[in-house]
């Protein structure tokens, strides 16, 4: 994972977007800010806690996920685990901010890594780890009660911040309107 990696680089840990200071021998070094730690559950890590890593995706990669910065939306809480058939269901306790974001076979990251939601409720959500992703992730050591880093795919995001716009400031002539993007399947 670090073998052609540079000082200022990104690396994902747990869906957070940190910024290479330093590397060696398998190991990298990250300044993390108390604002991260707040708003993040890297608080909640130990020496010796187990981390999903990612690189930064580059331009020409394959897109095999959805759209996310690494800027944590929220941190949820694992509230249910249910083993159906060859999978786990997990559902998740998020905060409105988070919420709002939530569709039905809609993407959600969680702690870096992309699923598609299965339902949702007012305060809640449920995704369906496959065995290969409950493996090579660490959602698949999470316990009920552990704290996630939550990120929505960020087309939902600019899209309801052009509605807010178009509130503030209508443009003349524009198609774009809630009933456009409704009739589209956009909301």
């Amino acid at each position: 994972m670090l073998e052609d990696v540079k000082i200022g680089d990104s690396i994902a840990v747990n869906g957070v977007c940190l910024t290479v200071t330093a590397f060696g021998d398998g190991v990298f070094t990250a300044d993390v800010m108390a604002e991260t730690l707040a708003k993040t559950n890297l608080r909640d890590l130990r020496p010796g806690s187990k981390v999903n890593l990612e690189r930064a995706l580059r331009l020409g990669d394959r897109l095999g996920g959805h759209l996310v910065s690494g800027h944590v939306d929220g941190v949820g809480t694992i509230a249910g685990l249910e083993k159906h058939d060859i999978a786990t269901l997990v559902t998740i306790k998020a905060p409105p901010q988070v919420m709002k974001y939530i569709i039905k076979k809609g993407s959600v990251a969680i702690d870096g890594t992309s699923l598609t939601v299965v339902d949702f409720h007012q305060e809640k959500f449920r995704v369906s780890l496959i065995p290969h992703t409950a493996q090579a992730t660490v959602l698949g050591s999470k316990k009920i009660g552990d704290t996630v880093n939550l990120e929505a795919d960020i087309l939902g995001k600019y899209i309801e911040r052009l509605l807010q716009a178009r509130e503030e400031q209508p443009a003349q002539n524009s198609k774009l309107s809630p009933e456009f993007l409704s009739a589209h399947g956009f909301l």
